[in-house]
């Protein structure tokens, strides 16, 4: 990667991670706390059950009654959280000590972020002498236990914490030497191929390819004799060699087609076909369309994996054109954000990889809610909401409390904000700054919150869409959501700009000339004809109230047109990765349309039953869907999963005619398909969250919904072709503007596999 940091092993830097220890201690002599040893060591391999022996020695003082050392371990993580309970169950930790007394073990969410949850060994009875030890088994395996469960997201640095409170003061202080076992990639389980979306005519543009296992991590263990098969003559592109990364993966730069038309890409490996690139629409003019994931976090503040290996990812493993890094204020230290600084200045590479410096502001919803702030250039002050997890309070009075301190700090900054929903959400009501806030997050592995771009419509907000992970694992742009439950499989962002630099790239935020997708990546071209003509403003003229319009005829995704006619025509092209299941046409936050590839003729004996929504709006949105659903009378003949994330959790076809789920939706959707023989029969669902019964003859083109209530919470029913579905769509429709205030143009495409992209309104008034 020219002018890149490059990737770190083991564990984070701990001058870099926004943490308090304790002020009080004993004394500053380490010899003080005794020490540590981790006894085994080596790599574990993702979801694997392992054991590791934790050895602790007293120090000089020993430890008294009721004094404990304590073992935490990063809250993100989804790996198995260890139990006491049952010997023979996953997870069992034992404990044991020399000296007099006994060693009780409190499993809990100990400890303050990111250190949670905490394996506290606390000594009763008796004390300890220096030399005395305690050995911690995490996994203990002698009565049955099979081991710790490890996370499902790979990691050079899965660290065990120790702290030790031996004057039994309640105060664990954290020893001088820690310890961290590097996590791997499982066995490969599928290929995947990247390739942009739009670029013009002879214009150069990248081949990613990787494997990755069961969990989504790019994997090393792959290999065989790869050969490509383009759709198009493509100048650059190697016909055939062996799949052997550095890295575990591959990038075939500098790539070029001179024709107009749709590129995919075949791949076959060792003569099986394994995956496909595209599509990348070839164009003449236009804007070129770059894919970008701007909000995630690193191991520097709640995440995991340092924020060298997190660009290293965007850029390397996930083919990202676009990338930032947004970690909570709070826990950003002034040593970090000078880091963070450094690494984007350092990986900012015009034409190729653009990088922005920026974090999250994370004040609580009371005052503003999540924002996303991004710096067009490095060296800019950082405005936190807060000293929360920072003990240098050296710059304290550059706080900015709330979000009315936010924009007022930021007034003259060279930046944009979005406005998100992650563990807070942001108030989008309590006040808005049409200078600085262009957008708003729709989708992240947290879920989609179509809720947070509608609800702004009444208000007047003029925001274009975006979607990002907001990922913890240090796998931004391709983010699954792992063991944990958040449920969604991050989002990507497609900016529509002349050329991939940051200029460009804050010139397409500012106009709001973007879509969001939930990690998909199509080509979407949206057209607004304006038979009445109309005033194009380059800026929200509520922002600037004196700016000057230009004279259109037409308007482009994201524009702010004033127009005299009563009516606009919207054209619509989407070419996907994916049969397009439908394409609603909105204006507001009405849909005026939904349209189709196919028709009711087309129909065959191929069921949908998904189910969505969440349960409100704040951080305990997830739903838990547990379900069953009887074709009685029929006969499943095939069966295909929609956006099961969670490999471990059940969702299985169990006999003939029946289909058994426990999952989770966070405003997302899930479900399944069922390609049935037979004729007549019904289908019986029942949920946690209700029932629903239909003669499957009756089961046409539309939905059949039941309402489960919370936040979009409902259970939908529906037939599709049994073929798949065209992968080219072209929709137009007539759209009558409002007498009165804005008419928000904009679509929504759900393609069959699940995923769904949103186009940023074209905001029509009068």
């Amino acid at each position: 990667m020219p002018n890149a940091i490059s990737r770190t092993t083991g564990p984070v830097a701990r001058r870099l991670v926004g943490e308090t220890a304790p002020s009080a201690r004993p004394g500053d002599d380490e010899s003080l706390y005794g020490t540590a040893e981790l006894l085994r060591a080596e790599s574990a391999e993702v979801r694997s059950f392992q054991t590791f022996i934790l050895k602790y020695t007293a120090g000089r003082i020993g430890i008294d009654d009721t004094g404990a050392i304590r073992v935490s371990f990063r809250m993100v993580g989804d790996g198995g959280v260890p139990q006491t309970e049952d010997p023979a169950g996953a997870n069992f930790t034992s404990a044991e000590c020399s000296g007099t007394g006994r060693i009780e073990l409190a499993i809990g969410p100990h400890g303050e972020r990111p250190w949670k949850p905490a394996v506290t060994a606390m000594l009763r009875g008796g004390y300890l002498s220096e030399g005395d030890t305690i050995m911690i088994v995490f996994g203990d395996t002698r009565h049955g236990s099979p081991g710790l469960q490890m996370q499902s997201f790979e990691d050079p640095g899965f660290e065990f914490r120790v702290s030790a409170d031996v004057q039994a003061t309640g105060n664990f202080v954290p020893l001088r030497r820690q310890f961290a076992v590097p996590v791997v990639p499982g066995a490969a389980k599928r290929w995947k191929a990247v390739l942009p979306s739009c670029r013009r005519v002879g214009e150069s543009f990248a081949l990613g390819l990787k494997a990755e296992d069961v969990w989504g991590n790019p994997t090393s263990r792959a290999s065989g004799l790869v050969r490509f098969v383009p759709s198009m003559l493509v100048s650059g592109l190697p016909s055939e060699f062996e799949y052997s990364p550095d890295d575990r993966s591959m990038c075939f730069d500098g790539l070029r087609t001179d024709a107009t038309g749709t590129l995919r890409i075949r791949v076959i490996v060792d003569g099986a076909e394994v995956a496909e690139a595209g599509p990348l629409a070839i164009r003449e003019g236009g804007a070129a369309g770059y894919w970008g994931d701007l909000h995630g976090q690193s191991g520097e503040t709640i995440g995991i994996n340092s924020a060298e290996n997190y660009f290293d990812f965007a850029r390397n493993k996930a083919f990202l054109d676009v990338a930032s890094h947004q970690g909570n204020d709070f826990q950003i230290n002034s040593a970090f954000w000078k880091r963070l600084n450094e690494i984007t200045a350092a990986t900012n590479e015009p034409g190729r990889f653009t990088t922005f410096p920026g974090y999250e502001w994370s004040g609580n919803t009371a005052v503003g809610g999540d924002r996303n702030v991004f710096f067009r250039n490095e060296g800019r002050q950082i405005r936190r909401c807060s000293h929360a997890l920072l003990e240098d309070r050296s710059d304290a009075a550059t706080d900015a409390s709330t979000l009315e301190d936010l924009y007022a700090s930021l007034n003259d900054e060279d930046c944009v904000i979005y406005a998100h929903v992650g563990g807070r959400y942001a108030d989008i009501a309590r006040g808005h700054d049409p200078r600085l806030e262009t957008a708003v997050e729709i989708h992240s592995a947290w879920g989609t919150f179509e809720w947070i771009l509608t609800d702004g419509f009444p208000l007047g907000r003029r925001v274009g869409v975006v979607a990002n992970s907001d990922g913890h694992d240090g796998r931004p742009g391709a983010c699954y959501p792992g063991a944990h439950d958040f449920g969604a499989y991050g989002g990507l962002t497609c900016f529509l700009a002349d050329r991939n630099d940051r200029d460009a790239i804050f010139e397409a935020q500012r106009r709001r000339h973007h879509f969001a997708t939930t990690g998909c990546r199509m080509h979407m071209d949206v057209d607004v004809r304006l038979p009445g003509g109309g005033e194009l403003f380059e800026r929200n003229p509520d922002a600037v109230p004196r700016i000057a319009g230009k004279t259109t005829s037409a308007a482009a995704m994201g524009d702010i047109v004033r127009t005299g006619g009563d009516v606009a025509e919207l054209s619509a092209l989407i070419v996907a990765h994916a049969g397009i299941e439908r394409v609603e046409v909105r204006g507001g936050a009405e849909v005026l349309e939904t349209f189709r590839p196919y028709e009711e003729r087309d129909l065959g004996e191929r069921v949908r039953v998904v189910w969505s929504g969440a349960e409100y709006r704040g951080r305990g949105r997830h739903t838990t869907w547990r379900g069953r659903a009887i074709f009685d009378g029929r006969t499943i003949d095939r069966f295909e999963t929609i956006n099961r994330w969670n490999p471990e959790r059940r969702f299985e076809r169990c006999g003939a005619n029946e289909v058994i789920w426990d999952s989770v939706t966070t405003g997302n959707f899930m479900g399944f398909d069922a390609w049935l023989s037979g004729s007549g029969g019904k289908l019986e669902v029942a949920t946690n969250h209700g029932d629903i019964a239909v003669d499957l003859e009756e089961l046409g083109l539309e939905d059949l919904v039941m309402d489960a209530g919370g936040l979009e919470r409902k259970l939908r029913i529906f037939r599709l072709p049994e073929e798949r579905m065209p992968r080219e769509f072209h929709v137009r429709r007539t759209i009558p503007l409002r007498p009165r205030g804005d008419t928000p143009v904009w679509i929504c495409v759900t393609t069959e596999d699940g995923h769904q992209a949103w186009s940023s309104p074209v905001y029509l008034f009068k």
